[in-house]
């Protein structure tokens, strides 16, 4: 593979050379996929690369797995627990792990939407606001003094009069555009139920790298926004940032209703006036739990009493002016008409979708809806 670089005499052509990564962060690289696919057990993630290691001759004499096990012990990305008698014990990954395994997923995802070209985000009612957007147009009255690109004016103004009697006049100030950046509440709902790992397919994992990234994201550019993490089987529970790398399928069905209650009363204790709700899902609802406590569960068809109870909490939300943006993973006619109705009764939006691209859709829903625009 060749590059090419421009210089006044044209074009010269250059072999391609990747970037330099050393032994430990190439296995690095590896070792984050492999401990988000097992759920954080160590042990499990070491076979596995043992294994690619012997496959694809990944390691060499100077620098083995066990060299690379070590680094990771020095660095403080796993430690040994250690017995009461003082023995050693399982090896567990910590925080910086966690935290590392967060970032690779913002990378991997939002580095597809800047080579894809899927992050821009421009809509037909620019205005005034904090973040600029590069777009340019004329000065109008009214507008504020500091929001003028003196730059562009100055340039104009050149053009318009020359240099030699240089003036200035209000038909040369041109204003850059910008979008005002609301505060908004995300809570990110993620199904576990056993069909997330049906038919040979592992589901669970990219669902479990886009909040993640989506995590990362958001705490790390947008820190005074909030989001809420809750999965959701026979019940739903709220789960912690840190809890994501480990989060395993059950042998659970499908309580959405659950999850959106849940879901509800996390917004509704968020002072900011902004909520939405995305809910990551591959199955139809097929579990309520009574008031007794005990479950009502039919995973036969669309079950009424428990399609109709998922309208009731959709237009609910609509109530509340929570929007639910639904992304099924799952393209059966009958689920994907269910989801459409659903959609329907809260005014929200919808993707059908295989897991190509989750990540991407989620990352531009997320950052289209947190930007308002508005006129100057």
């Amino acid at each position: 593979m060749t590059k090419s670089i421009f210089n006044k005499k044209g074009f010269i052509f250059k072999p391609y050379e990747a970037p330099y990564q050393s032994p430990f962060d190439k296995l690095f690289d590896i070792f984050k996929e492999l401990i988000t696919h097992t759920s954080g057990d160590f042990d499990e993630a070491i076979d596995w690369l043992r294994q690619l290691d012997q496959e694809y001759k990944l390691t060499t004499s100077e620098y083995t797995v066990d060299d690379f096990i070590e680094d990771l012990k020095k660095k403080g990305y796993i430690r040994e627990e250690i017995d009461p008698d003082g023995n050693s014990g399982d090896i567990s990954i910590t925080s910086k792990t966690e935290r590392a395994i967060r970032q690779q997923a913002l990378d991997k995802i939002f580095g597809n939407i800047k080579r894809s070209g899927q992050g821009n985000h421009k809509s037909k009612s620019p205005g005034i606001g904090d973040e600029h957007t590069g777009d340019f147009r004329d000065y109008q009255f009214g507008d504020a003094l500091d929001k003028v690109s003196m730059t562009e004016s100055l340039k104009n103004a050149q053009i318009n009069h020359g240099i030699a009697d240089f003036n200035i006049s209000e038909d040369d100030l041109v204003v850059e555009e910008a979008l005002h950046k609301s505060q908004m509440s995300t809570v990110l709902m993620i199904d576990i139920s056993h069909s997330m790992i049906l038919y040979g397919e592992d589901r669970i994992t990219p669902a479990k790298k886009v909040a993640m990234a989506l995590a990362e994201l958001i705490t790390t550019r947008y820190p005074k926004d909030t989001l809420d993490i809750l999965v959701f089987g026979n019940d739903a529970w709220q789960i912690e940032i840190k809890d994501l790398p480990y989060l395993k399928v059950g042998p659970y069905h499908t309580n959405t209703v659950a999850g959106l209650q849940l879901a509800m009363d996390m917004l509704r204790r968020k002072r900011n006036t902004n909520k939405q709700i995305f809910m990551i899902t591959d199955g139809k609802p097929s579990c309520l739990r009574l008031p007794d406590g005990q479950y009502y569960k039919n995973s036969n068809g669309l079950d009424k009493n428990i399609v109709n109870k998922c309208y009731a909490m959709a237009q609910q939300a609509r109530r509340l002016h929570i929007p639910i943006t639904t992304f099924m993973i799952a393209q059966d006619p009958y689920l994907m008409q269910f989801v459409r109705e659903f959609t329907y009764a809260n005014q929200g939006k919808a993707f059908y979708t295989g897991l190509k691209g989750l990540g991407e859709m989620i990352f531009e829903d997320y950052e289209t809806n947190r930007k308002k625009r508005i006129r100057g």
